[in-house]
């Protein structure tokens, strides 16, 4: 007799159903716990019924059309020193030795090129210092091939900006400056100039970033792009999609001397005040308060025991300065000024400097934590001086890993420093908390905690109070300045 095991012929079928029905039941439990659902826990996708978003490509045909006349080749020439001078004091009998079998003692020209642009129907050209710097002859050449001998009208290094004239009954092409001010990352941005000698280049980007600060000076506040800038650019405008100039093309960073995306040019904003002051002095004329300034890093916005980090910390106040004279006091954060909020140290920097001579303004800061107004009057910044000069970032050896000594007459004398009291650090280890807090040899330490110190014991004394956990300041005083720094607790 055949007999059929049933066990056997619905173990497959059983098993089926049964796994169909859990898959079911997590079907059912799985949007319940968030899978399903995952977009809306895990990341995010955009609403199918929002409308598409777009963006326009900008007419940069025409835009290049109307802004190319305008762009003009310059070419200076510049008399090198010579390869070799003859030695001073050098005996006669060698002198007709040297003459015929020395180095050459002619000065010999160099040619530079760059590149600039037209801002005045008048012929006032702007483009960087460095293209003109220590030019004996400026030479422009338009777009039509008109050539003009170029008048230096000014110059100003800090911000590498240069004017210009050449002179054509007032009737040459010109681009108009727009507002930096306005402009977002992002944005399209067309640079034109002349690099590697060839010219009326055109190329275009977006605006990579806003307010970099690369180390070209006291006010950098650089645009940067990702249109392709080369040497020979310099002095170019960078043009929005508008066609005006709302940069002038300044700097790269590259590893090849060529353009690798990264480009920087000076913001418009700051050039029309160089601009004016050009044109009126020859020289920019600034505004000085006295001070130097640090980032309020989130260590010292602890130890201040504020809850942002907008603002500018005051590390020193120089003597006799506006500042002084109004009450600005080292460990003032300051948040306000003339009516502009200062969130980074440069800001601070350039409103100062753009702030009228004589000009009396209210100024906001937060001290121990509290607002405080004050109301220093602008004097005029001496090249030799600071108008808001930011520092870099930058025996107690058990607990800090630093060997300090009470500073004297003479070791103030060969530092330089103006301090008479404070500790003189001798040593400081690698890798302790002092050398992480940026505690360097030669430094002078005068607080902890906004409390002076004066001797080693003091020093000990401040340290051993330290709350744990807690980062505690230090004011230190170096080259001529003075710093905020905190060891971590």
């Amino acid at each position: 007799m055949y007999r059929i095991d049933l066990s056997k012929r619905w173990a497959i079928p059983i098993a089926s159903v049964t796994l169909v029905f859990l898959i079911a039941v997590l079907l059912a439990v799985l949007p319940g716990i968030g899978f399903t659902d995952a977009p809306g826990k895990w990341w995010t996708e955009r609403d199918p019924q929002a409308p598409p978003m777009t963006a326009q490509t900008p007419a940069w045909v025409e835009i290049a059309k109307a802004v190319k006349p305008a762009v003009v080749n310059i070419t200076t020439k510049v008399t090198a020193e010579p390869a070799g001078r003859m030695p001073r004091g050098m005996p006669e009998e060698f002198r007709e030795f040297f003459k015929r079998f020395g180095p050459p003692q002619d000065r010999h020209p160099m040619t530079g090129r760059g590149s600039g642009f037209i801002i005045n129907s008048e012929g006032y050209i702007l483009t960087n210092n460095h293209v003109v710097d220590e030019a004996s002859e400026v030479q422009v050449t338009l777009s039509d091939g008109r050539e003009f001998t170029a008048k230096v009208v000014g110059k100003d290094p800090k911000t590498d900006l240069a004017l210009i004239k050449i002179g054509d009954g007032g009737q040459l092409p010109v681009i108009p400056l727009g507002d930096s001010g306005t402009l977002q990352v992002g944005e399209p941005v067309m640079a034109i100039g002349n690099p590697f000698g060839l010219e009326q280049t055109v190329t275009t980007g977006i605006v990579s970033a806003t307010g970099r600060v690369i180390g070209g000076g006291p006010y950098d506040d650089f645009i940067q792009t990702d249109a392709s800038i080369n040497p020979g650019n310099s002095g170019g405008p960078l043009v929005n999609a508008k066609g005006e100039a709302i940069g002038i093309n300044s700097a790269i960073f590259s590893r090849t001397g060529g353009s690798i995306g990264i480009g920087f040019a000076v913001p418009t904003n700051m050039a029309k005040f160089v601009v004016a002051q050009l044109a009126e002095h020859g020289r920019v004329v600034r505004g000085w308060l006295g001070v130097t300034i640090q980032p309020l890093t989130a260590d010292l916005a602890k130890t201040f025991g504020l809850s942002g980090l907008d603002g500018a910390v005051v590390s020193s106040v120089k003597g006799d300065s506006p500042a002084a004279k109004a009450g600005v006091k080292a460990g003032d954060v300051v948040v306000e000024f003339d009516g502009h909020k200062v969130g980074r140290t440069s800001d601070l920097s350039r409103i100062v400097a753009a702030t009228p001579i004589g000009k009396t303004v209210t100024m906001k800061v937060l001290r121990d934590g509290k607002p405080v107004t004050l109301s220093p009057r602008i004097s005029r910044l001496d090249d030799k001086e600071a108008v808001a000069e930011a520092e870099p970032d930058g025996a107690q050896r058990g607990k800090l890993g630093l060997a300090v000594e009470p500073l004297t007459p003479d070791n103030a004398h060969e530092l330089g420093t103006t301090e008479t009291r404070g500790l003189l650090v001798r040593e400081v280890q690698d890798g302790s908390p002092a050398d992480e807090a940026g505690v360097r040899p030669g430094d002078v330490i005068t607080e902890v905690n906004r409390q002076p110190v004066r001797t080693v014991e003091d020093l000990r004394r401040a340290v051993d109070k330290r709350t744990a956990g807690k980062p505690t300041l230090l004011l230190v005083h170096r080259e001529g300045g003075a710093i905020y720094l905190t060891l971590k607790g």
